[in-house]
């Protein structure tokens, strides 16, 4: 999706099982723009989409 121009604006969050800080850094070297590890709480997951909606911060 990074590579696509016409799709680069779109806000990516990976939920993962790896929560290895290696894998994190990897997955924001690539484009991620939240990561979460499992087991998430849906809360979490609503504020990130949230503030990725509104034009938050693009990674964190």
């Amino acid at each position: 999706m990074r590579n696509d121009a016409r799709l680069r604006h779109i806000p990516i969050i990976m939920i993962t099982s790896r929560s290895g800080e290696k894998h994190r850094q990897r997955a924001f070297e690539i484009g991620v723009n939240r990561y979460l590890g499992k087991p998430y709480q849906e809360a979490e997951l609503l504020r990130n989409v949230g503030e990725l909606l509104s034009g938050g911060d693009s990674n964190g």
